[in-house]
């Protein structure tokens, strides 16, 4: 999500997009060959029940998550985030995680970043954790100059939306701004508490951990409070469950689309029956070469490339991620045509989901 990311605007069959990794190959790259094993991220795979997960039994899977997805959704979180702990921990083991997500708007005027933000509240064996994200409308990764301009603008506004979202956990969080970068400390140093991507203008989040398994269950529903009465996007996840522990938590509140996510191992030319698998909903993810731009734009300022094949109901496409542009803003899209055959445009992935 810190990434520059273009996709090809039109939809690709398989073979269209293989011969994109012939054609980097022609460039001096080393794409992977279709019978090379990869790992394919599946995401928004939506199911009838958990057990539609067997239908990836042809191959090996990592991080199996399903999802509990409510859109508009009404209601009161401490409810509903209080029904689910209530399951989880007559479920909980070593390798069982739950987390439940929604939004919150930030009080403050805000220019640089999105106004809605997103939190988790969640659950894993012997402790508790909140997680609150921020958004912009742009990403500037750590290296780019463009932006400048606004630093000062999007620190005091990054520091700001934190500082609204500690002051409504009542967390003892201090905030700074320290060598460009948005700075939180907190007052307890035994508490795991992790700051994610503050050198960066995308993305930006903290976790603050606890033992004490109820404590976020109010101060996340306050949290949540500052969205309403706008309806809201509600998830759930779980990870590492029996089925009948995924069967008592689809008790919760029927209704909830079923989605999941995970990572598939398979050899490249297997990627259209995994894509037969998932559709019509789901996405697959896999990356078909990795290269320094300066291979085939010496003169330019060196940048991490990631070329990739995406799928959705039955079409591929052509992502390029890079971790920052190594040409002017305006030349990024024609280069990248040039490179993959294809018109392509700017598409950010989302940063909540």
């Amino acid at each position: 999500m810190r990434e520059r990311r273009w996709e090809t605007t039109a939809p690709l069959d398989f073979t269209q997009a293989l011969a994109v990794g012939e054609r980097l190959a022609a460039l001096g790259l080393k794409p992977v060959s279709p019978a090379h094993d990869v790992i394919c991220y599946v995401e928004e795979w939506t199911v009838a029940s958990p057990d539609d997960v067997t239908r990836l039994d042809p191959w090996t899977t990592e991080d199996v998550t399903l999802i509990h997805i409510r859109e508009r959704w009404r209601g009161d979180f401490f409810l509903l985030s209080g029904a689910y702990h209530t399951v989880y921990q007559r479920h909980q083991n070593i390798g069982t995680y739950c987390s439940i997500s929604h939004p919150w708007r930030i009080r403050e005027h805000l220019r640089l970043h999105d106004q809605r933000g997103m939190f988790w509240i969640g659950f894993r064996h012997a402790h508790s954790f909140i997680r609150v994200r921020l958004q912009t409308h742009a990403v500037i990764t750590p290296g780019e100059t463009r932006g400048d301009v606004d630093r000062m603008r999007w620190l005091d506004e990054r520091r700001a939306a934190f500082l609204d979202a500690i002051t409504i956990l009542e967390l003892p969080i201090e905030t700074s701004v320290e060598k460009a970068a948005v700075v939180l400390r907190t007052s307890d140093a035994s508490v795991p508490f992790f700051c994610s991507w503050p050198d960066a203008f995308g993305p930006c989040q903290f976790e603050y951990n606890t033992s004490d398994a109820f404590e976020f269950l109010v101060p996340a529903s306050k949290l949540a409070e500052t969205f309403h009465p706008e309806p809201a996007g509600v998830r759930a996840y779980f990870t590492g469950f029996s089925k009948a522990a995924l069967t008592e938590f689809q008790a919760i509140e029927p209704g909830a689309r079923l989605a999941y996510r995970c990572s598939v191992h398979c050899p490249m030319d297997d990627l259209p029956e995994v894509l037969s698998v998932i559709r019509p909903d789901g996405v697959l993810y896999a990356t078909l070469c990795e290269f320094q731009t300066q291979a085939v734009l010496p003169e330019c300022d060196d940048a991490s490339a990631i070329i990739g094949i995406v799928g959705t109901n039955g079409h591929f496409r052509i992502e390029a991620r890079l971790n920052q542009a190594p040409l002017p803003e305006d030349a990024m899209g024609t280069w990248l045509e040039r490179l993959i055959g294809h018109p392509v445009a700017y598409a950010p992935l989302p940063a909540f989901v």
